[in-house]
């Protein structure tokens, strides 16, 4: 008989620290309803906020979709998707992932938002052995961040997403269609993806000084940082011409500013995470015209839901419809989580067992509305990859408009513009 583990031992602990996720030692004890409990962890609140602005209007969309419950061996299923806020932390992402898996016995678990939200998340998955899928985060801070070894792979836990390789690709292709000078400055903070995108050998220096490009690289500055200076008189003795890195919003929007008052006016501005947003990009009022980014997703995306049978762009009108705002990147790989998760919940061969869950999770390859998810694929194991592209945000009327300007590394996904020069 499955029993219910001792949840006040298991958690008490981990208010002190995350380092040693909580561990489950029994069997959890399942509903006689047969419902699949779905743990869902998201940065709600916090500087990571953006990531999870669309929540609500993909989990309403899903719910909605699964009402008619998910068939497995003759038998339906209901799906109950438990959704929790990580306030973009990742101590409290691994305090409500516990929660999640000790409290609410969720049976499978699902993250996304950064490696603050993927990795605690993951790891408390891992160690209390319940299948979990997690995207939107890039695959080396995912799997290296949490010490993961190529060779064996991790058990219950597993991920899709683009890597490095293929930002600083498409990152590469983009400014050297620009015409500015080859001088990079690069702005890195002192977090896991910061972390990640500095890295001499698994992240851009390596890549960028093989393509001829000289970056400076002024050191890892703390997120939240309130002074840029020491930056941007590098860059400026540099004569850097071409700006990048990975940031939080409220880094960038303290970067520019500072970059405008010192007379500091780069040709090519191109940064992971911070403007991925319409909302960030609207707050930078004319100085977002022009900006650059990854672009993982969006309407022209020419791929369909496997829940709905939407395209990309139906889902992204869909939420300017409901919502009034603009569509935003992590539309598509939000719902795509939960296809894989229903995908998962209709193949699995028992779903009282979490390993025949892990299982089916591990034979996944499907198409979904960001393109084919495949975990046999690699590039290690349990990570598979999904194209990229980039592009520019540019005035269109009153407002900005994210468009596609280069790309080479996926021509299927159709560009809608040419590149311009901030200055």
């Amino acid at each position: 008989m499955k029993t219910t583990p001792n949840r006040r031992h298991v958690l008490g602990g981990l208010a002190a620290s995350v380092a040693a996720p909580a561990i489950l030692t029994s069997s959890r004890a399942y509903a006689q309803t047969p419902t699949i409990k779905v743990g869902h962890v998201s940065p709600r609140t916090g500087p990571l906020a953006g990531f999870a602005e669309a929540d609500d209007f993909v989990l309403e969309g899903i719910q909605a979709a699964l009402s008619g419950g998910v068939e497995n061996n003759g038998k339906s299923y209901n799906i109950e998707i438990i959704s929790k806020d990580s306030q973009s932390n990742p101590n409290r992402a691994a305090e409500v992932a516990a929660d999640l898996i000790l409290g609410d016995e969720v049976d499978i678990m699902v993250a996304a938002s950064t490696p603050d939200t993927t990795n605690p998340v993951s790891d408390q998955a891992e160690i209390n052995e319940v299948p979990c899928i997690t995207t939107d985060c890039p695959w080396q801070p995912y799997f290296f961040g949490r010490n993961g070894n190529p060779a064996e792979g991790f058990d219950f836990t597993y991920h899709f997403f683009w890597g490095l390789e293929d930002v600083i690709g498409n990152f590469l292709d983009l400014w050297g269609s620009s015409g500015a000078a080859k001088n990079i400055g690069g702005l890195f903070p002192n977090d896991a993806d910061g972390n990640a995108w500095g890295d001499p050998e698994l992240g851009f220096p390596k890549p960028l000084a093989e393509a001829g490009f000289a970056l400076t690289d002024p050191g890892r500055y703390q997120p939240l940082n309130d002074d840029f200076s020491n930056y941007i008189a590098a860059f400026k003795e540099a004569g850097c011409e071409i700006i990048t890195g990975n940031m939080i919003p409220p880094d960038f929007a303290t970067f520019w500013a500072q970059a405008a008052q010192q007379d500091f006016r780069p040709k090519v501005v191109t940064i992971g995470k911070a403007l991925l947003f319409p909302s960030v990009i609207e707050s930078l009022g004319d100085r977002g015209d022009g900006l650059t980014s990854e672009i993982w997703w969006s309407p022209n995306h020419p791929f369909n839901s496997s829940l709905t049978g939407d395209s990309a762009g139906d889902l992204a009108n869909g939420y300017t419809a409901a919502t009034g705002r603009p569509w935003t990147q992590p539309i598509g790989f939000k719902h795509a989580l939960f296809e894989v998760v229903k995908d998962v919940v209709s193949r699995a061969a028992d779903l009282d067992d979490p390993m025949a869950i892990v299982d089916a999770i591990k034979a996944t390859n499907m198409s979904t509305i960001v393109g084919g998810v495949n975990f046999g694929a690699g590039p290690v194991p349990n990570v598979t990859k999904t194209p990229l592209v980039a592009g520019q945000w540019q005035k269109s009327g009153d407002a900005m408009e994210l468009v596609i300007t280069n790309n080479a590394a996926a021509p299927n996904i159709p560009v809608g513009g040419e590149l311009k020069l901030l200055s």
